[in-house]
């Protein structure tokens, strides 16, 4: 039986949980143009950015975070706490709403951004290479968000948020190309009971499933390394935005639900 537990309430639509290497859980406000940080003794700090910050990875000493309200990637040192812009353009265009970020093994960020949500068809995954060049690496997708490397880091995962359905394909860092791209698992199939089950964040669990969470339907959805549906775990919510997993194993996966405002943990009682 899983065990929902909320950390914290009243965040101004939360995104983007990450847990930095001393244990602190971040995350983003988007209305709230800022990052919000939750230490392990349970105390809490924001850090005002603007923007609209979306998506978060820690790499290196710095918390990267997306930003569509700038249309860049933008990123904090997390000790000085010092912001700095990476980069926000492409083809000499402005990101189009940047969201979700993932490291792979030779430093290059991946990104996507699925610009308008009202729009379809016009979200791209790109990549901004360990030597700082960005590329546009997969387009002509309907509001594509999550990103994870699963089961192996050679194979990556993109959520098409609008069209209920992840993508499967093998990731070559070295070449930057996304190849024999098949949809790995359609969500809609599984959820016609549910209003509007779109996948938004997603993560590998230590049980070597993906945890995907499930926009206005209140879910996260636990798949197996085949696609198929393990369970689903219920959340006082309707609308997780993204979920993580605190590698101590104390929080266990922790979620941030936007209808709320909530930070919730999720361990098995």
């Amino acid at each position: 039986m899983d065990k929902v537990r909320v950390l914290v309430n009243g965040l101004r639509f939360p995104e983007g949980p990450t847990v930095d290497k001393t244990g602190c859980v971040w995350c983003v406000e988007q209305e709230g143009e800022g990052l919000f940080c939750r230490d392990r003794d349970g105390s809490t700090m924001r850090v005002h950015t603007g923007g609209r910050p979306g998506g978060t990875v820690i790499h290196d000493d710095y918390l990267w975070f997306s930003d569509s309200g700038q249309h860049a990637i933008r990123r904090m040192n997390i000790e000085t706490k010092a912001i700095d812009t990476v980069f926000d353009t492409l083809y000499g265009q402005p990101l189009n709403g940047p969201n979700e970020l993932l490291f792979d093994k030779q430093g290059n960020l991946i990104f996507t951004c699925p610009g308008p949500s009202e729009r379809e068809d016009t979200g791209y995954m790109g990549v901004y290479s360990a030597n700082g060049m960005a590329e546009i690496i997969a387009d002509g997708l309907s509001y594509p968000k999550g990103l994870a490397f699963f089961p192996t880091d050679q194979t990556l995962l993109l959520a098409e948020t609008h069209r209920q359905r992840i993508w499967q394909g093998f990731w070559d860092g070295s070449g930057l190309s996304w190849e024999t791209i098949r949809v790995w698992s359609e969500l809609g199939e599984n959820t016609k009971n549910l209003p509007f089950p779109s996948p938004n964040g997603m993560a590998v669990g230590p049980d070597k499933n993906l945890y995907v969470t499930l926009f206005g339907a209140g879910l996260v959805r636990v798949l197996s390394p085949d696609g198929a549906v393990v369970r689903d775990i219920a959340l006082p919510g309707k609308n997780p935005t993204n979920c993580t997993f605190d590698l101590s194993g104390e929080l266990g996966l922790i979620v941030t639900e936007s209808e709320r405002g909530e930070l919730l943990s999720i361990t098995s009682s």
